[in-house]
């Protein structure tokens, strides 16, 4: 453990999974709730956003900051993620000096074998970001399950950005019986409507501005699938960035909200979504949108 002492508050910092689940355990009561951000760093308003809500909800927080490598199919992106640690906790400390945060290393979390696990999310995982991210979901699932087994939360808290993510941790709990209430929050974003994401930091100033054009293409979208068919929809999307020389679109999907499977036809009974994963040069933004 590392304790940062400031202003005689201390903030608790640990390196290794060992030293904080026997932390964990001096303060841990039978009635006391615990709440757990895991981040992979370069915090944003959204990340502090879901610090303060189980701030408000749980009588103590712990927050990850790790950057997973086997939930990245690609290497230079890995390589590129932002490690910010220092700033993190500078922000975190705006909020807080009684959040607990866990910074583990490599080893520390995986003990040698950067494998992840294999898991079955019913088919989840093969929809919108599991085919153009190939294992992207085990890594996801390998870390999420690792964390929630050394930290044991009452509440965890994700943001809908990643709402494929969210569903998919939904779906490892309920499978694996693990006692955690998981908790999806709604997108923080930028003044000009860009969901705020670490990677929005590797963007020129242009480009950041100009990606304006991802929300508004959704949001347009919604309005249009409300007397138009998925398809039309769907249409309209593609040609949006068909002539755009700036962004690419890799993909716009219209699903059900609780299986994500594509859908064809509309029924007034179900819950949909829309999708979108974007590249703006190298750098890849997601969006999400309920059509409801």
């Amino acid at each position: 453990m590392f304790a940062l002492n400031f202003n005689n508050t201390t903030m608790h910092i640990f390196y290794g999974k060992v030293a904080l689940i026997a932390y964990l355990k001096t303060i841990k009561t039978e009635n006391s709730s615990v709440g757990f951000v895991p981040t992979m760093g370069a915090l944003h308003q959204g990340h502090l956003a879901l610090m303060q809500r189980s701030l408000n909800e749980n009588d103590d927080t712990v927050v990850s900051i790790f950057v997973n490598p086997t939930q990245f199919n690609n290497q230079e992106d890995l390589a590129k993620y932002p490690r910010t640690l220092d700033e993190d906790v500078k922000k975190m400390r705006t909020l807080s000096d009684k959040i607990i945060l866990y910074a583990p290393t490599v080893e520390d979390i995986y003990e040698g074998h950067t494998v992840s696990q294999s898991f079955d999310f019913d088919g989840l995982e093969n929809q919108m970001e599991g085919k153009f991210r190939p294992g992207h979901f085990n890594g996801v699932g390998t870390i999420v399950k690792r964390l929630f087994e050394i930290i044991t939360p009452t509440n965890a808290y994700f943001g809908e950005k990643d709402f494929q993510q969210l569903q998919i941790v939904k779906k490892m709990v309920e499978k694996n019986h693990l006692p955690v209430n998981v908790v999806g929050c709604p997108i923080f974003r930028e003044s000009n409507q860009l969901a705020m994401s670490s990677r929005n930091e590797r963007l020129t100033p242009d480009e950041r501005q100009e990606a304006a054009i991802i929300y508004k293409t959704l949001t347009e979208a919604k309005e249009i699938f409300q007397t138009k068919s998925p398809k039309e929809t769907i249409e309209f999307v593609e040609n949006s960035f068909k002539d755009n020389d700036k962004f690419e679109l890799e993909y716009f999907v219209i699903a059900d909200e609780s299986t994500l499977l594509p859908i064809e036809h509309k029924n007034k009974d179900k819950n949909y979504r829309a999708f979108i994963a974007v590249f703006v040069n190298s750098i890849r933004l997601i969006d999400t949108i309920s059509l409801n």
